[in-house]
């Protein structure tokens, strides 16, 4: 099997690109790249004191679930551009990684033109963190934490559309209820996405599954970067949810209106 991942260049992108070179011939990394310390340095989040607040405990949490920010694994072959230019680039430099058996998408930007016709054509899956269409957009788990709907932290596995996260449903990950920070479940809501693609690539049925159209009148809120500002995090950092208040919450999920939820 050969697999081609649009991805980025944090610890957790980089743990996917090693969990499917387990089940991979081959596999290619297409990898954005951001700085790997946000809040520190100003790129796609800000920088300020309150953003570098919050990102500390972001990446402590990555850290601890997904380790250092390291070398990609020698056996895939990847390639290395900055966040934003992968709809710019010519198909032919990307020619290699479109002959492959499987397309995933996780935390690229929003693919335009020839290389998403490509991509839709060959029923590329697209790894949304957020559990749609309930929460869309940019951040929504942390929305979903805001909200103090911590039920509705997951991930939402879907067919790529030219539509923003708005692909027909295949199947939803959520992290098993535990007693945890939430920025830990946060990194564990990706630990299950990533475990939920894996394993249907491995029974071979990801895309065998008949994939369920999104129904947007269950939207509860859609966010953009823009609505993550220093007043809102600073907010969230004052009254996050305790470990206790997480997994009491995350017991009581009835999971209705996922579709094949997958926890783990």
């Amino acid at each position: 099997m050969r697999i081609t991942v649009f991805t980025g260049n944090q610890a957790r992108h980089v743990a996917l690109i090693e969990a499917l070179t387990q089940i991979a011939d081959e596999v290619f990394a297409v990898q954005e790249c951001t700085t790997v310390f946000p809040g520190q340095v100003d790129d796609f989040f800000r920088r300020s004191e309150v953003m570098q607040k919050y990102f500390r405990r972001v990446l402590s949490a990555e850290q601890l679930v997904f380790g250092q920010t390291r070398f990609v694994s020698k056996e895939a072959r990847q390639l290395a551009i900055r966040m934003g230019d992968l709809s710019r680039l010519a198909t032919g430099v990307l020619a290699p990684a479109l002959q492959s058996d499987v397309y995933l998408v996780f935390g690229a930007s929003y693919i335009k033109g020839p290389l998403c016709d490509h991509l839709v054509a060959n029923r590329a899956v697209n790894i949304h963190m957020g559990v749609s269409p309930f929460y869309r957009g940019s951040s929504t788990n942390f929305w979903a934490m805001y909200d103090r709907r911590p039920e509705y932290v997951g991930a939402t596995i879907h067919r790529l559309t030219a539509g923003l996260d708005s692909g027909p449903i295949i199947c939803h990950a959520f992290p098993r209820a535990e007693s945890a920070d939430p920025f830990i479940i946060g990194m564990r809501a990706v630990q299950a996405a990533h475990r939920a693609v894996v394993e249907h690539l491995r029974a071979g049925d990801l895309h065998d599954m008949q994939p369920v159209d999104q129904d947007r009148s269950m939207e509860i809120r859609y966010s953009r970067n823009s609505d993550f500002t220093d007043d809102v995090a600073g907010e969230y950092l004052e009254r996050v949810p305790t470990a206790g208040e997480m997994e009491s919450a995350m017991k009581g999920r009835k999971f209705e209106g996922a579709v094949r939820p997958f926890a783990a």
